[in-house]
């Protein structure tokens, strides 16, 4: 997918990118490129894969979720390595306000050049495990939505996400293929949690780069205090009955 044909795509999604935004996404490729060179941030880096398997694939999650296209939101993306699906968004929409949780200080500070190069606004970057952030009172059931890009397993990614949510807010995993056997598996967890499944939505990317499957689960109460256990729980002992 050329810039061209993703720009062509989100037109005929109604979304009609100015020139800044599409510059703004040059941008983004030449930088994540150019450090890729010195530091791990993802295995794709041919152009159109990245516009293709990065940018397009961060915002059909706003293709599921419209109010992500245009609404005033707090978003929380959990474990972005180098910015999806929340900056793609961001670009899409100037008004959501994003905080990124990353326990890698070197991907918060690669983020933190390419927001400032970007010139975006309202991006917060949080250096830390999840586990620990969703302990933190300034960010502990606060995000209106809270998502996760192909992070951990349903049931761990769970109590990374949920307990971040606020009450009427809602967790969107996107997921691969493999999405409703982990599901399956993740419904103790988002009821312990506080959480409910309100939707799944499944979109097949364009040029057979495979379908993206969208968890949505909604916050219908607080999440237990005990929760999220320490670093390294989730992962080792995923809740199950």
């Amino acid at each position: 997918m050329k810039p061209e044909e993703f720009f062509e795509a989100l037109a005929k999604q109604g979304i009609d990118l100015s020139a800044t935004q599409k510059d703004q996404f040059a941008i983004y490729f030449h930088e994540l490129v150019e450090t890729n060179k010195v530091m791990n941030l993802t295995s794709i880096t041919e152009e159109d894969q990245v516009y293709l398997k990065h940018f397009y694939d961060s915002i059909v999650l706003g293709f599921v979720d419209e109010k992500l296209l245009n609404q005033e939101l707090t978003l929380c993306d959990v474990g972005s390595g180098a910015g999806f699906p929340s900056l793609p968004l961001k670009i899409i929409n100037p008004k959501l306000k994003i905080t990124i949780v990353d326990s890698l200080n070197k991907r918060i500070k690669f983020l933190d050049t390419l927001v400032n190069k970007l010139n975006l606004d309202n991006v917060n970057l949080v250096h830390g495990r999840a586990e620990e952030v969703g302990k933190n009172p300034q960010f502990r059931e606060s995000f209106d939505v809270v998502t996760a890009r192909a992070v951990a397993a349903m049931n761990v990614l769970t109590e990374f996400c949920l307990p971040l949510v606020k009450v009427g807010g809602q967790f969107v995993a996107m997921k691969s293929e493999k999405a409703p056997e982990e599901l399956e598996t993740a419904q103790f967890a988002i009821k312990t949690l506080g959480g409910e499944i309100k939707q799944q939505e499944s979109v097949e990317l364009p040029n057979d780069a495979g379908v993206r499957n969208f968890i949505f689960v909604e916050k219908i109460n607080k999440t237990p205090k005990k929760y999220p256990r320490k670093p390294g729980t989730p992962a080792k002992k995923p809740l199950v009955k």
